[in-house]
Formats: structure tokens, sequence, C-alpha cells
């Protein structure tokens, strides 16, 4: 098990050989924050610990969750699968109910073997879904709820999200229509609006701005449409390049730090995210870093390759 895991975020996850006891281990780095790609793989990874295994126990703290429990008991309910939409991590039970969670900035969920020790506090336990091989524990979940599995795409946060940048199929024509209804806003603030595409975070926003060479504030309105496919095509790569599924073997959830230029070196695993005042990789000018949108989010950029 490796240390120093991230104090933002954490996912302990295992990787499964036929005959061999999984083992936890890894983490997303210190300061990372969870974007659609992270959710993605602790999606993969709880499905196959908990796909298909009842649940013979189930626990939390929230109150909501738990009136839910006693009306409906968790325990002997199957686990049908585990997905992902954005960053939104969606739970299914057998019987039509789904358990959706959001990790907001400290949240995160360990699998562990029953009996063995956790990584975290008790205290900072949300939730507990446990079978027979494998304990799943929500650790400072910043959103967490059950919904009815028809309500999901009709009357719930999910049902509002733009098209998701790690579908399977990804609806370019609905996200170009979602840009294009906020003709004013910065393009930085859209990549990261969830209505218009889900996913990307504040790494991928500066990243995929910066490949594509595009000012992270100009207006949308004011970038042609090959421009914006370009961006979204680009964002879809970046993502997908940092989402590794395995084989029979099993999934790994995090193999390394995150990484968009492509080298392995890990120092230069990222063209302007987190270096503001160093050398561009590409031209040498300073990378610049700015507070940008309503949440004043940090959006980092070369001003001349970005120009």
């Amino acid at each position: 098990m490796r240390t120093g895991a991230a104090k933002n975020f954490l996912f302990m996850s295992f990787s499964e050989r036929r005959g061999v006891q999984p083992r936890c281990h890894g983490g997303v780095p210190s300061g990372s924050v969870p974007e659609g790609d992270t959710i993605y793989r602790a999606a993969k990874t709880l499905d196959l610990a908990l796909s298909g295994k009842q649940v013979t126990h189930f626990e939390t703290v929230l109150p909501k969750l738990a009136r839910v429990d006693d009306d409906s008991a968790l325990r002997g309910r199957t686990v049908e699968h585990v997905s992902s939409r954005g960053k939104h991590l969606l739970i299914s039970f057998s019987g039509g109910l789904v358990l959706r969670t959001h990790m907001r900035m400290n949240g995160s969920w360990h699998i562990y073997r029953p009996g063995e020790r956790w990584q975290k506090p008790r205290v900072d336990m949300r939730i507990v879904v446990a079978t027979e091989d494998f304990v799943a524990v929500a650790f400072n979940v910043g959103v967490a709820e059950f919904l009815a599995s028809e309500n999901i795409s009709r009357r719930s946060a999910v049902s509002r999200l733009g098209p998701d940048l790690l579908a399977e199929t990804f609806d370019l024509e609905d996200a170009l229509r979602r840009i294009a209804a906020e003709p004013r806003a910065a393009i930085a603030d859209v990549l990261l609006n969830q209505r218009v595409v889900s996913g990307i975070g504040n790494v991928y926003k500066s990243e995929v701005l910066f490949v594509c060479g595009v000012d992270p504030f100009r207006e949308a309105g004011a970038l042609g449409r090959e421009i914006l496919e370009t961006l979204l095509s680009t964002a879809r790569k970046l993502m997908q390049m940092n989402v590794r599924t395995g084989s029979d073997r099993g999934i790994v959830t995090y193999t390394g730090f995150r990484r968009t230029t492509g080298r392995s070196d890990p120092s230069q695993r990222l063209w302007v995210y987190g270096r503001g005042g160093k050398p561009c990789r590409k031209c040498g000018t300073p990378i610049q870093r700015k507070k940008q949108g309503a949440d004043a989010r940090s959006t980092y950029w070369c001003p001349q390759c970005q120009s």
C-alpha cells in the first residue's frame, strides 16, 4: 500500500487476479481534486467489487439515508451495478433503489476486506455498504441521497447534466447546443458548467484550453463550431487517456499522476495547471494564473500560446 495518500481525495482500490486476494492501494496525489475521470475509475472499481453481490450490512450517519434504510432495508438487496455520470457516482440496488453520491472536494470511497483496518478515522465515515467479500466505505462525501431508479433521468441532479465526456457515446450536437446557449460566458466557465458538458473539472479546463490554443477568457459565442468541436474532442481524449480499464485481472482505479502531456516524468505530467510563473513547456513564456468565474476557480494559461 502506498503512503502519502491524498488529503483532498482518495480512492482505495484493488487489483484482482483470479485466486489472489485483492489488496488495497493507490490514491490521488495531494492537491488533486475529483473530476470525471476519477469518478469513472471509482465506479468501475466499486462495480467490480460489489456488482451481483448481496448487501450483508448497511450503515450510515446521514439521517435521510437512515430513514430510507429503516423503511426499506438495504440488507438483503443485491447491488446490480455501479456507474458514473459526470462527477456523480451511482450505486444501483435491486428493488429500484439508487444511491447517488457526489464527492465535492473532500469525499472518497474506499474498498476493504471484511475486518481490514480502515485508512481514515471512523468519525469521517458517512456510508458503509458491505457484502460477504468487500466493504465499501464512503468518507466525507459532500452529497448523498437515495433515489428511485425511474427518477434518475427525470427528477434528479443527474437529469440536469450535460453530455458525459466519458460516456461510451457522446452527444456532440447536444453539447454544442448547450454551449451556444451561453454566448457571453467565458469559454473556461462554460467548460466547467456541468449542465453544458459533465465531467470536466478545473485541471482539465486549463489543460484542454492550452492544448487547443484557446484564450480561457474569450466568450464562448466568439468561437466557431470547428474550435468548439476541437475543444470537446480534446477534452474527451485527455480524460480517456487517464481512465484505465483492466481485463480479467480486474481494474486499477489509479496508476499514477493524472497526465495530459503524455510524458512519463511526474514533474512534466501537466501543461499548465498548477504551474503559475513557470515557463511554458512549448514557448518558455511564464504561465499565468488568475481567479475566474463566480466561484473564483484558478485558471492557468500561456499568454503566448493562447493569444
